[in-house]
């Protein structure tokens, strides 16, 4: 079959396509003959074989999402059947061959119903980002209905779904976005303000939209950067949750002694069993329901996974982005 395989660690660069031995299910293992794998940033870290958070044996081959068709499962499986619709939300803790590739072969406890009305490159986009926007929302910040949510960086593919998981939360919801194209798809999630990312200069413009009291909750994806302004940002006793980071910062701690608030942070890897299998029934509720419909953003090859993760690295591009698989 053709997979992605990495055998170097580096950059994307590394990532090869190429025939690989087919994958066969095992006792408690699905088989899923794949159309479209997510790319998740931790995807790229993996790449670099300097990832705190785990370092596969190489060769491998990357991939934690994904969305096809069962094709095989092994003795004791009985969540799913042969043909049934599915999407794969990996942890790398699980057992999983890889997901960018015509087929994977995981734990059956990774392999869930993926809804008619979803289709494969949607159920591709959820695993990774859809489980951490539900940790962030609901098992960090505790979000409430009626509490405003200010998302900085809203257009990604982890802040379109928070986008969407805190608006049918009944929470007031402030997208911030860069580009044009960007603010669009923030709005088209159901945003009830979009705008530019709030700095020092701005601060005032969000204010206004919370009669003073700012946001009670911020989800940040550049906490290196923006760190300082959420901490004047936030409503007293609010919770700042940091997704995303990439680099150190400077704070001056009184900031959040006057607001009494908590900066929170997340990472999925880091959640217990039982926290992550909440997220997963939360995550198919919702999609169920029709309140979580992920937004593509770019769709490229199998073929053309390097330069997806070039993509990545240099910030080109929202929504999810996802490789469609012959």
């Amino acid at each position: 079959m053709k997979a992605i395989q990495v055998t170097q660690f580096g950059g994307p660069e590394k990532l090869v396509y190429t025939d690989v031995k087919d994958v066969v299910a095992g006792k408690g293992e699905v088989c899923v003959r794949l159309y479209a794998a997510g790319v998740n940033p931790s995807d790229t870290y993996t790449l670099t074989g300097t990832y705190a958070f785990g370092i596969p044996q190489l060769p491998y081959t990357p991939g934690l999402d994904g969305a096809g068709i069962v094709e095989a499962a092994g003795d004791e499986v009985t969540n799913v059947r042969v043909g049934d619709r599915v999407f794969i939300a990996s942890s790398m803790r699980s057992n999983s061959t890889g997901t960018f590739a015509q087929k994977v072969v995981c734990d059956a406890a990774l392999v869930h119903p993926l809804p008619e009305h979803i289709s494969f490159e949607q159920g591709a986009s959820l695993g990774v980002p859809a489980l951490t926007a539900y940790r962030a929302l609901f098992q960090r910040a505790s979000l409430k209905p009626g509490q405003t949510v200010l998302i900085h960086g809203a257009s990604g593919g982890v802040g379109l779904q928070v986008v969407q998981m805190a608006k049918s939360h009944g929470a007031k919801v402030i997208g911030t976005a860069s580009k044009p194209e960007g603010k669009k798809m923030v709005q088209e999630a159901g945003a009830d303000f979009v705008m530019d990312h709030v700095t020092e200069t701005t601060i005032e413009d969000v204010l206004g939209l919370t009669n003073g009291n700012g946001p009670d909750v911020i989800i940040e994806f550049l906490a290196n950067k923006n760190l300082e302004t959420d901490l004047k940002l936030i409503a007293p006793y609010g919770k700042i949750v940091i997704i995303g980071n990439r680099g150190s910062v400077q704070i001056n701690p009184r900031l959040a002694m006057q607001k009494e608030c908590d900066i929170l942070a997340t990472a999925l890897w880091n959640a217990p069993k039982d926290e992550y299998e909440q997220s997963i029934h939360g995550v198919i509720g919702m999609l169920t329901s029709g309140a979580l419909r992920p937004i593509i953003g770019t769709t490229l090859p199998l073929q053309q996974a390097s330069q997806g993760f070039e993509q990545l690295e240099k910030g080109i591009g929202k929504g999810k982005l996802v490789l469609s698989i012959d």
